[in-house]
């Protein structure tokens, strides 16, 4: 198939706009955009049609959604988006939508249809470019209603014996839609479709890497802070902290300092092995030549003080958020000029905040700074805040970060508090802590560490009968878990191998005094989360 080469974007990057009408795969359908080295946003189906066109995209995406177009209040857009002259994609929800208000006809399906179906291609043309006519496809369905008429100037290029308009388009306008999900995995060639639509249709270039990022976001940050301004840093160890940091030292030099403060529930040997990270392996500046500025506070007492006695995880959380707030604020104080507080927050993070749908419940309070820029008139800065999980990976390693760095896997702010169930003693946080280790070094070992998304261990509140020796045993339990996840919103449990996780059962029972039984957690989330607690 031929390319077209495409004119200079119109923007310093080109943007498929992806507009939300509240499906549960809209993320998943900016992240097979990103997949593609095309740059995308998610915005609710509300925004004004002046903000759209201020935006400049260079094709629109409407997501699916779980209304009808016959409810009552159900999510529409502005018909002038059908009116910009950039190229459409409507996805179920969003077919059905355009098709009603462009004149076609849309009514209840005779039957649901939910799962897997074959198209037949009925006109190789748009995002089927390049397929066969006559082929048949393998597709995912979710919807109940169906489009019954298409629009004038539309035509059919796919079917199924349930949905006569399966794929339809109007190809002088550049819009099309589909009834199926080509975002899913459950699409096999899902990508192909999406692919021919951002490259073959809408011409776009793959022009969104990493190494453009960095250098976009250099500018941006200078700009933001200023030339002689400084910014503070709360620095985990994790990801995401860890390439914000790097990045912003990158963009404004020592003017940028990181704290990292000990609370006491940390794994072992990890506030060592911190410190030494940043201040040995790394480096900042163009050329490698400079370390991360990086104040260590241990406050490991002050928060295990705080903590005696709590069993509830709520409390835990918000005591050890409390704390926090105030070791990091005293600390801060210390920064001379400091007009910014860097966080690592994630593209995910953002969508949840301007889903359609609105934010979600609180299932339980996360462990941010979000209290410390009003509490000490700071501003933000975000510079991870357009990124996936994956590509913060990838802007790390562009910045020359060590692998092992990029590839740790999450850990909560609360730490091992909540992976301590009921009340908390140091005792029992010295178990775990133990257990955990030998845990995360058999699945380095066996080179299972970075084919999950996370793995921890959890001790119980319960202890067990056991025999070991001549004698009987009565200690404690221990979970072990590991998901597998692209961005944690959603994660399905590990299936380790039998004879590896025997391996560390054994290891655990024989050398942590004071477990006799270790259980494999097997829920995925949902309905389960990720912590116990």
């Amino acid at each position: 198939m031929r390319r077209v080469v495409c004119p200079p974007p119109i923007m310093d990057r080109s943007l498929v706009l992806i507009l939300d009408f509240g499906s549960q795969y809209t993320q998943l359908i900016a992240r097979r955009v990103r997949e593609q080295r095309v740059y995308c946003e998610i915005h609710p189906c509300t925004i004004p049609l002046a903000q759209i066109r201020a935006m400049q995209p260079r094709a629109v995406i409407l997501s699916g959604g779980p209304s009808s177009v016959f409810e009552e209040g159900a999510p529409s857009v502005d018909r002038g988006v059908f009116e910009l002259g950039v190229p459409v994609l409507g996805i179920c929800y969003g077919m059905q939508l355009f098709c009603h208000l462009l004149g076609g006809g849309v009514e209840k399906a005779a039957e649901r249809e939910y799962g897997p179906a074959r198209i037949e291609v009925r006109k190789a043309e748009g995002l089927l470019e390049g397929f066969q006519r006559g082929e048949h496809v393998d597709v995912w369905m979710s919807h109940g209603d169906r489009v019954r008429s298409l629009p004038p100037g539309f035509e059919t290029l796919a079917s199924t014996p349930n949905a006569p308009f399966a794929a339809a388009g109007n190809l002088s306008r550049r819009i099309f839609g589909v009834q199926f999900h080509p975002e899913v995995v459950h699409t096999p060639r899902g990508v192909e479709m999406l692919r021919a639509f951002l490259f073959d249709v809408a011409q776009l270039p793959p022009d969104w890497t990493p190494g453009s990022f960095v250098e976009e976001a250099i500018e941006k940050i200078r700009n933001q802070i200023g030339p002689e301004a400084h910014a503070i840093c709360g620095l985990s160890g994790g990801v995401d902290s860890s390439v914000a940091a790097v990045l912003v030292s990158r963009a404004i030099g020592d003017r940028l300092t990181c704290i990292f403060v000990d609370n006491g529930v940390l794994r072992k040997n990890e506030a060592a092995e911190v410190v030494k990270m940043f201040k040995e392996q790394v480096a900042i500046g163009d050329h490698g030549e400079g370390r991360l500025n990086l104040v260590h506070v241990d406050a490991s007492k002050h928060f295990m003080d705080a903590l005696h006695g709590v069993e509830d995880p709520e409390q835990k959380r918000k005591i050890i958020g409390r704390v926090f707030i105030e070791v990091f604020e005293r600390e801060a104080a210390k920064v001379k000029n400091a007009t910014h507080l860097v966080q690592g927050t994630l593209y995910p993070d953002v969508i949840e905040s301007v889903s359609f749908k609105g934010p979600s419940a609180t299932i339980k309070t996360h462990h941010n700074v979000g209290g410390l820029p009003e509490r000490m008139n700071l501003k933000l800065c975000e510079p991870l805040r357009e990124l996936f999980k994956d590509e913060v990976r990838e802007v790390g390693a562009s910045l020359g970060m060590p692998h092992h760095v990029l590839w740790r896997h999450p850990f909560p702010g609360p730490g091992l508090a909540i992976r301590c169930l009921g009340e908390i003693t140091q005792e029992k946080l010295d178990v775990l802590r133990e257990a955990d280790a030998i845990f995360i070094e058999e699945l380095r070992a066996s080179e299972l560490y970075e084919q999950v998304w996370q793995a921890f261990s959890v001790i119980l509140p319960v202890r067990s009968v056991g025999v070991m020796g001549d004698g009987r045993t009565y200690e404690n339990v221990l979970a072990l878990r590991a998901v597998t996840s692209k961005d944690g919103m959603t994660a399905d449990w590990a299936r380790l191998p039998y004879e590896f996780l025997a391996k560390v059962s054994s290891r655990i029972i024989n050398e942590v005094r004071g477990i006799n039984r270790v259980v494999y957690d097997v829920s995925s989330k949902p309905p389960a989360t990720i912590e116990w607690e």
